[in-house]
Order: structure tokens, then sequence, then C-alpha cells
């Protein structure tokens, strides 16, 4: 028997473990060869050859376990556009995870990403509570390192780039309680997007429907959290439009952590005839205040984890920003082809204060934007099918420091102006033999400018330029079988640094000429299944590096982080997913991630070796277990747990940190009455009170590594929905 259209749009939303409920280069500065390269390829050839063994086997014993069961079209019902080539899941030759509406809005405190995609494997998230320095996300590795902010991942709202030229990214424009799908691309994606694109985090609006709705929301919990949302969805005419507002306040589990914050998010969707459409998107945000309470040495956490770092206090350490962003998305569909094109523009004043004099207090005024355009090609033999595209990308950054006199913005010490570009080809294609196996590549070119005017000549001009270019491949064979999807892949990704961590350690204005981007061989092989109520999912990888980027810190800048590269580093991994539903309400999801990634060849600027050395900040093991229950009671219930494994702190990996476990809860009921749906809820964070550190801050001088995390806390609300048709 098929499954009802019900049932389907639960499974869709369930591809990767996650709650469905009820609904849903580099051109380098030196040309220096690599002697050792083709013996490095011979043994990268011999651990590809042994995990593609271990793959096949265990994909093997997963279609023996299945094979009296049916086989369904789920895997070609869920569609994403992550891969910029609009595609089925079961086609698409890569490790994707989506994430639906409900596992995002219900019931969560909708404080960070985190919350939402904690059950995606190969996905590592630190640094919830600290909103000064931003969720720390890390893909197989890629954006372990940021100091603040989402770092060597594409992260992309409403098909508007909300990633810089330069590699970074921010989250706290994101406006979570709108958001109505999230699609992760786990691995290196730079044929399709580029520099920094270790991975790419989609995330997609609401728009509204025939349907209208007005929505109000109100939290509260401990530590002075509060939360308000108004927001109103549907139809006027042919339009479909979407306006959300949100207001967010919290004192914090530590000292000098407050935080305050307002979002608006607004999309406007217009029908231009049958086929053709345009999309605006504006969002607005206002953090007034995120104060940072500061790393803290093991002494400190152990006996006042809820402590600030005293410098922190003194200096008042934190920031605060305003952005606007406007983007416009045209889409028009013809039987000759498909045409996207995109244009944005994003102004943010940003400022903060690090706990020191010199130079201590940042002002940065940055305006960025960039245009976009995209084809793919419609009539062409059936088997084949190819989409090309361009993109340009500009950044401008006025940046000025100041002393930092106890909190006191001092006089001027530094004012310089950085400009980076961005213009980038590329081209994706598709050859499908047969109905059973495919072959997927992609191209891209880029060319990154970095251009500084020193305008702070006391001492001395610091203006310069720095050059990349970088072609980036990618490969994948697609073999669909009766049990389930098997693929394998090869692509390749590299990373220039940012402006920011560009800094010269000694102080000076101008572009460190030492720093080089990172580059990346990514091999990969994974198989999914879903059958039934059953969905499964396994990946392989091996990554090579060569120059990663590392962070430090100097005993003259405390709070500030600069960078240096690596020789090369490996990075080794298996992840996992199964999610399972029991047809009377329950469902279980679970993940597992085992990372083994190490230095392979790095000695730093002191003479220091570290080759053999794991990667700091990142655990070998770390794991998801959730439970949720829909029943038709109208009751919804969410339990589910993290373990996090052991780890590193520093590069010399001396500085342990203990693994963890916490779990956390979530309590819905759902009324419907008339034309009213009200949902009041409650969730407890952090259920068993473990002692465990949100964050560790890599490399941290004087040993300050820790942030500790909140102990048990709760928190309530309540939704209340007007619908014109419930």
């Amino acid at each position: 028997m098929r499954p009802t259209n019900r049932q389907k749009t639960a499974d869709c939303l369930a591809i990767l473990p996650l709650f469905s409920y009820r609904r849903r280069l580099v051109n380098r500065i030196s040309n220096n060869s690599n002697p050792g390269f083709g013996e490095s390829m011979i043994l990268r050839n011999r651990t590809v050859s042994l995990r593609l063994s271990v793959a096949a086997s265990i994909c093997l014993l997963a279609q023996s376990a299945w094979a009296q069961v049916p086989d369904d079209d789920r895997l070609d019902e869920i569609v994403v556009t992550a891969t910029r080539m609009e595609t089925s899941v079961r086609n698409a030759a890569r490790s994707i995870s989506v994430v639906g509406k409900e596992r995002i809005q219900l019931g969560t405190q909708q404080l960070g990403l985190d919350e939402a995609l904690a059950a995606v494997p190969g996905l590592y998230m630190q640094n919830r509570y600290n909103f000064a320095q931003d969720l720390r996300v890390s893909l197989r590795g890629f954006g372990a390192r940021s100091s603040f902010g989402i770092r060597g991942i594409k992260v992309i709202v409403d098909g508007i780039p909300e990633t810089l030229p330069d590699g970074q990214a921010g989250v706290d424009s994101i406006d979570l309680g709108s958001a109505s799908s999230i699609e992760i691309l786990r691995g290196p994606a730079s044929s399709l997007y580029g520099n920094a694109s270790g991975g790419v985090i989609s995330i997609m609006s609401e728009l509204g429907s025939d349907n209208p709705y007005v929505e109000g929301r109100v939290a509260g919990g401990d530590y002075g959290y509060s939360q308000y949302q108004l927001k109103s969805a549907g139809k006027i005419s042919e339009s479909d439009y979407l306006v959300n507002i949100s207001r967010t306040e919290i004192d914090g589990y530590r000292d000098h952590s407050n935080a305050r914050g307002s979002v608006l998010n607004t999309k406007l969707g217009v029908p231009l005839g049958e086929s053709d459409k345009l999309i605006f998107a504006l969002n607005l945000t206002d953090q007034p205040e995120a104060q940072d309470p500061g790393g803290i040495n093991a002494a400190q956490a152990a006996q006042a984890p809820s402590s600030a770092r005293d410098r922190n206090v003194q200096f008042d350490a934190g920031e605060s920003l305003e952005q606007q962003r406007f983007g416009v998305v045209y889409q028009r569909y013809r039987d000759s082809g498909n045409l996207t094109l995109r244009n944005y523009y994003a102004w943010r004043e940003f400022a903060n204060k690090l706990p020191f004099v010199g130079g201590g207090s940042v002002d940065l005024d940055r305006f960025f934007y960039g245009i976009g355009a995209q084809y793919s090609f419609g009539r062409l033999p059936d088997p084949f099918s190819l989409t090309v595209g361009i993109d340009y990308d500009r950044q401008d950054d006025d940046r000025k420091r100041f002393d930092n006199n106890d909190g006191v913005l001092g006089p001027m010490v530094f004012d310089q102006n950085e400009n980076v570009d961005n213009v980038g080809l590329f081209a994706q294609a598709q050859y499908e033999f047969n109905d059973t196996w495919a072959l997927l590549g992609g191209l891209r070119y880029d060319e990154l400018s970095y251009d500084v005017t020193d305008r702070y000549l006391v001492n001395g001009d610091d203006s310069g330029q720095l050059d990349f270019d970088q072609v980036s491949p990618s490969i994948a064979l697609n073999y669909r079988m009766e049990s389930g999807v098997l693929f394998a892949s090869y692509s390749s990704s590299f990373e220039t640094p940012t402006t920011t961590e560009l800094a010269n350690p000694d102080g000076s204005g101008g572009f460190n000429p030492l720093l080089n981007p990172q580059t990346a061989d990514n091999f990969e092989i994974g198989y999914k299944r879903s059958a039934g109520n059953l969905y499964y999912e396994l990946a392989l990888f091996t990554i090579s590096l060569e120059d990663e980027l590392i962070p430090f810190e100097l005993a003259a800048f405390p709070g500030r982080t600069f960078y240096s590269n690596a020789g090369s580093s490996t990075r080794d991994g298996i992840e996992t997913a199964i999610s399972w539903e029991t047809g009377n309400g329950f469902r279980v999801d679970a993940s597992y991630t085992w990372s083994d990634f190490k230095f392979d060849d790095f000695v730093d600027d002191n003479g220091n070796d570290f080759s053999g050395n794991r990667l700091p900040g990142l655990p070998e093991h770390f794991a998801y277990v959730g439970l949720s229950y829909a029943g038709d009671t109208g009751f919804i219930g969410t339990l589910e747990a993290f373990y996090s494994g052991d780890l590193y702190a520093n590069n010399a990996n001396t500085a342990d940190v203990s693994s963890y476990t916490i779990a956390n809860f979530r309590l819905a009921y759902e009324l419907e009455t008339g034309q009213w749906l009200i949902r009041p809820y409650l969730g407890v964070n952090n259920l068993f009170d473990e002692s465990y550190n949100s964050n560790i801050r890599i490399n941290a001088f004087g040993g300050r590594y820790f942030e500790p995390a909140p102990e048990r806390n709760y928190y309530a609300g309540v939704v209340v929905n007007f619908s014109k048709i419930r």
C-alpha cells in the first residue's frame, strides 16, 4: 500500500534525523611545488579504497536487512535547491539534510540554529549562550576555528548570501521565527559557491498561502529570558507575503552576558504571468547590546562557573550592531530553460570593545552587495542537464580602532578601508546513463582581490593588495538501487583568510603577508535508504588539507585572535543517522559522528611541533538521540539527549576538555477552537543539571579556554494563531 499524503508529508520532513511531529588558490603568493604530492596521493587513494570497502559492506548489510521492505518515492519527493540544481535527495550525490518548520519553531526558544540542527550528523555546534561571539558551527571541521560568527560555511537566506566575499557569516540577522526549512549540504561545495564553502546552510523563510493568518507568541524563562513575536502571512491578490517581527532579551547565566535585540523579516512574492516571479526580501536587525563575559581558566570555571573574566567586566567587553539587508530574486521558468537572477544590498554598523587598552575598541561601517545569474538549460537530450552561472560580490569595510580606557572610547589608533571583490563562474552538469546510474560534475573559477588603504599614517603606510584565484572541480557517481542510493564523490574547496583574520600580529595596519589560503580535497562515499517508516543514511569521508588556518592569541592583545597556517592536516570521519516512526505517534531519531582530525605537518612560528596532534575544539565522537510524540490528543512532546566526547582546547593537546551528556525536554499542547489555534508550551534545558562548557576558546592565552554553560533552566510560552480557514 502506498503511503497517504499525510504520511508522505511527515516523511518528507523526516529525511534526515529531525522531528516532523504531525506536520511538518588560490593563486598562492609564492608558487611552491610539493615534492611529496605523488606519495601523498598514493596514501590518499589507499585510504579512500579502504573506506569504499567498508561502506560497501555496510550498504550490502543494510540492503539485506531491508530486502523485504518495499521501497517508496520519498527520496524523490524531497526537492533541494542548495545544490544550485533543483534536484531530489535521491539524485543528489551528496550528503544533504533537510529540516522542516515544526522542528525549527515548535516549542523551541529560538535563540540559535543549534536548537533546530542538533540532530544533523557531522554538524557540531558550540557557543549558544554568548551572543557577542555568536554560534560556532562546524561541518566536518570547517568553521571550528572561528572566533566569532560562522566561518568556512556558506550561509544563504532566501537565495541571498549571508556569507561575505571574504568568507565570514553572521547569524544575528537570521529569523528562526519565520523559517520554513533549512537545507544543510555537508562537505565542501566550492564548485557551487566558491570561497569558504566547506558546507552550505540554506534557510528559506515562509511565504503566504490562500489561507492568511496572524500569529502572536510570548515566551519567558530563567536568566531573564523573554521573547515577543508577531507574524502575519497570506495573499493579496496573487502576491504572497510574510511579515514577522520579534524581540529577544536575556540576562544570561554568567555575569556580564546581557543581550537584547530585535529582528524584522519580510518577504513578498509577486507573480509576473504564469511562469515568472519576483521575490523581495527585507531584513532589519537591531542588537544594541551583547555583552561578552569572556573565557576563564579551569580553576575559575570549577569554582565560579557563572562568573565573568575580570578584564571583560573592567573594559565592558561586548558588541552592538545594526544591519539592513534588501534583496530581490527573479525566477523565470520556460521550456527552453529556467533563469534565476539575484541582487542584494546590505549595510552593517558594528562596534565592539575588547578587554585591553591599545586599539581595544572597534568601529566598523560595512557595505556589501552582489549580483548573480543562473541558467538551467531545458532543451537538452533527456539524460543530460546543465546549469551555468556567474556571481559577483563586493565587500567594503571602513574599520577604525580606538583605545579602550576601561570601557570609555579613547583616541583613534587605527583607520583603514578594506575592499574584497569576488567574481565566480560555475557550471553544474548531470548525465543519467539509465534509471540506475548517473554522473554529476561541477566546475567553478573564482578570482578574489583584497585591497587595503591605510588612512592612519602616523606609523607608516600599510596599504596593500592580495590577489587569489582558484579552480574548484567536483565529480560524483550516483547508483540508484531498489533498496536505496549509493554515491561516491570528489570535491575540492578553498578558504581565504577574512579581512579580520588577515590582521598583523604585530599590531600594525594592512594585511598579514605571511598568511595563505587553505585548500582541501574531499572524498566521500555514502548510502541513503528510505523504506516504510524507516530512514537510514551513512557517509564516510576523508579530507586532505594544506595550509589550514589556525587561531591563536597574544599576551599583548588578550581576547583578540590572530591566525597562522599549519602545513597539512587530514580529516577522516563517519556520519550516520536513522529515523523511525512507530505508526502510533512516536518517533525516534538518532545520529552519530566519528571524527579523526589531525595535523600531519605543523610547526608554529615559535618552533613548536604539533604534527600528529588532534585539531583542537572538535570531539572525536558526538551523538544525538531524540524521542518525540505527537498524538491525536493534541499533546506534543520531545525528549532529546546530546553527547559530546573529549576534546582538546589547544594545538599542543595539553588542555583537556571532558565529555558531557545533556538532555532537553519540550512539551506543547494544541487546542483548536473555531478559527483559533492556541499552543502553550514549556521546555527544560539541561534536564539533569550537567556541568559542561558551552564554548571552548581555542588556543586562548593564559589558559582561558572555558565558557561554562547554564545549569538546568526552564522556559515557557504560548502561541496564538488566528486563521481564516482552520
